[in-house]
């Protein structure tokens, strides 16, 4: 052993930092002072702001007009039909009227809303693959999908897992009467509706020349009507794996009472400045029972804001906070003035 190696077993290496200003924490640094004019005008301030905030946004949610269709029980016949799992292929027409008493100027949307539908539970949520969203070639046996993964013969789901399987397919044309007996199909665009992201980072489609060759040897979902690709027949990149309505739904809400974005309004010829005034009806080919949950499913027309939709949660919280804020200011404020002068009594 060399006499360089004794002197290193004899003293290994240091593990104290370098003598730096950074590892040392000698840089200077800038710490507030905390006064009670500081602390009491920074709660006042703060409760300010979130009254005013929340004010802004309750007016803001109050301001958006909404209109609200429970097809439930107008549909109860055809939700009957659809319970008997034999009648599948069985078309089930039902129709829901409403009037417009005024305008709703700007963009409009389209949403169903389902009540009572729990997309919470864990197997649920988990009940997915990822990867072959992704449009990759990967082995489903192996993944969260079962039991909705393979079929008995062994031909494996596209897409496959719970949430797939259990997407909402009711298929919605709104129609407006310009008189009282010629209505008229309201258009509505069925893309552009989902999150840029899930459509373009989170969803891709099998590479092939065609969906349908990139699709084979794989079968539909047991609930769905239609393979894949074919969800969208009057557009061709609105299917498979990319398909709006798909990607929105699998998407799961934390409640069991939640909407989805269905359709916007394509703001054309008469109905360029919104939906005019008027009667109105929804034709609905029935194909998502709900009674067996005890279920309730409506249609909701509805405008935004710059705050978002009609929910008054995001402006009461706002509000809330300011006011706690403003009372816990004003407390401290007087508690600190009669310290304040019980300390001035004593030093005289």
């Amino acid at each position: 052993m060399t006499s360089k190696s004794r002197e290193d077993a004899q003293h290994p290496p240091s593990r104290c930092p370098d003598n730096s200003a950074f590892k040392q924490q000698k840089l200077s640094a800038w710490q507030p002072e905390l006064t009670p004019a500081s602390v009491l005008s920074g709660f006042i301030l703060i409760g300010v702001f979130c009254l005013t905030m929340g004010v802004c946004l309750i007016l803001s949610a109050r301001s958006v007009k909404e209109v609200q269709i429970n097809y439930s029980d107008k549909c109860l016949n055809c939700s009957k039909l659809r319970e008997n799992s034999s009648n599948w292929n069985t078309e089930c027409l039902c129709s829901a009227d409403f009037k417009l008493e005024e305008k709703i100027q700007g963009d409009v949307f389209m949403y169903y809303s389902l009540q009572n539908f729990y997309q919470n539970h864990r197997r649920y949520v988990m009940s997915r693959s990822n990867a072959q969203l992704l449009g990759r070639n990967t082995d489903i046996r192996n993944s969260n999908c079962a039991p909705f993964s393979t079929y008995r013969n062994g031909t494996p789901m596209a897409p496959c897992g719970a949430i797939a399987n259990s997407m909402f397919n009711d298929t919605i044309s709104l129609f407006y009467y310009t008189n009282l007996s010629t209505a008229i199909q309201v258009p509505l665009l069925k893309t552009g509706n989902s999150w840029w992201t899930d459509k373009y980072v989170k969803f891709h489609n099998p590479t092939s020349h065609n969906l349908t060759s990139a699709f084979a040897g794989t079968a539909r979902p047991p609930y769905w009507q239609k393979p894949a690709y074919l969800l969208d027949e009057e557009n061709e990149r609105n299917n498979g794996y990319i398909n709006d309505d798909f990607i929105i739904w699998m998407r799961v809400s934390a409640f069991h009472t939640f909407r989805n974005l269905h359709r916007r309004l394509s703001r054309t010829e008469q109905f360029a400045d919104g939906l005019p005034a008027g009667n109105y009806t929804f034709h609905i080919f029935y194909n998502f029972p709900v009674s067996r949950f005890k279920g309730k499913k409506y249609l909701i027309l509805s405008t935004v804001v710059w705050c978002g939709g009609s929910s008054l949660f995001l402006g009461i919280a706002y509000t809330v906070s300011g006011a706690v804020v403003m009372l816990a200011g004003f407390i401290i404020t007087a508690i600190h003035l009669k310290l304040k002068k019980r300390k001035t009594y004593f030093q005289r």
